[in-house]
């Protein structure tokens, strides 16, 4: 199983909206390594859910519930990639991009190098720390 970073804005679709849903497509990521690593998604992976905006944090975690797809437009062009994410839990508190990028577990990961990157891998060691931060 792999793991996973995606990031939302809350407020067009947080963390708080995939609870509530269940589960949604994940679509209309343009850039190009984005796409890669959705494409590499596979059924049961494990996502970490960070909300961009004002928050900057790591909320809460979901699983890859369908893997990639093309998704298309109205037209019925191929316009992206769509996963599918059911929601799992909530962290038990938020962990924020400050306490990231200061603890040198991070040094590597995209998060803190590719800050605009918005789907990325996690490694086991980060993932476990990430939960670790966040008190589970």
């Amino acid at each position: 199983m792999a793991r996973w970073l995606i990031k939302g804005d809350p407020a067009d679709y947080g963390a708080a909206d995939l609870e509530r849903d269940k589960s949604t497509a994940w679509t209309g990521v343009k850039n190009a390594l984005a796409q890669r690593h959705l494409r590499a998604m596979k059924r049961g992976d494990a996502v970490l859910f960070y909300h961009t905006g004002d928050e900057k944090a790591v909320v809460a975690t979901a699983k890859v519930e369908r893997a990639a797809a093309p998704a298309t437009d109205a037209s019925g062009e191929e316009e992206s990639t769509a996963v599918r994410f059911a929601f799992v839990g909530w962290l038990e508190r938020p962990v924020g991009l400050a306490e990231i990028k200061a603890d040198v577990a991070f040094a590597d990961f995209a998060l803190v190098r590719i800050g605009r990157l918005s789907v990325m891998p996690v490694t086991e060691p980060q993932w476990q720390r990430i939960l670790e931060l966040s008190g589970r």
